[in-house]
């Protein structure tokens, strides 16, 4: 499915709105989040830090998603900015546009269950994954190498002649 565009009113450590449009091409890993979340401040928001220190910015885009859906008076933007300050998040954070309903906006367009949600979108700009909770590292990290790796030429084609499957290896493994 394409993925939606987010619906945001502002956004923090960028000097402007950010579009899924102007990031076709890279792998983007989007952290929906709320300040006052557990799960959110003890996994997702570090879990996203760390993708954006692991991969190249060219390649893996990270931005953040703060999605209010309760708690509304203390999740203000002066509050969130304060956050975001503390916690040293450094990644573009956009803040979701309410809705008419109890969910904001974006949230909504992608269905999501609660925080912490972490989307994954690929280079074509269709979403790839939906996490709801706590995700692995290890499973996060194959995915988005899964991703990167989409439409790049086969590693097999690098090798010298008559390495690889036709200089002798198998499923066993290689011969002399």
């Amino acid at each position: 499915m394409p993925a939606p565009e987010l619906d945001t009113e502002q956004w923090f450590n960028s000097p402007g709105p950010v579009t899924l449009q102007s990031l076709r091409g890279r792998v983007v890993v989007i952290e929906a989040f709320q300040m006052l979340c557990p799960g959110c401040v003890r996994h997702g928001l570090p879990l996203a830090q760390r993708v954006r220190a692991a991969f190249p910015q060219d390649q893996v885009a990270v931005l953040g998603l703060h999605t209010v859906f309760e708690h509304h008076a203390a999740m203000t933007p002066v509050s969130l900015e304060a956050f975001l300050h503390e916690y040293r998040i450094s990644f573009p954070v956009g803040v979701d546009r309410p809705g008419d309903g109890p969910l904001p906006r974006t949230m909504e367009a992608y269905g999501m269950r609660g925080t912490p949600s972490l989307l994954l979108i690929g280079k074509d700009g269709e979403l790839r994954a939906h996490h709801f909770g706590e995700v692995s590292e290890l499973r996060l990290g194959a995915e988005i190498a899964a991703l990167m790796a989409e439409g790049a030429p086969a590693a097999a084609g690098d090798l010298p002649e008559g390495s690889g499957a036709a200089g002798g290896c198998g499923p066993a493994g290689c011969t002399v």
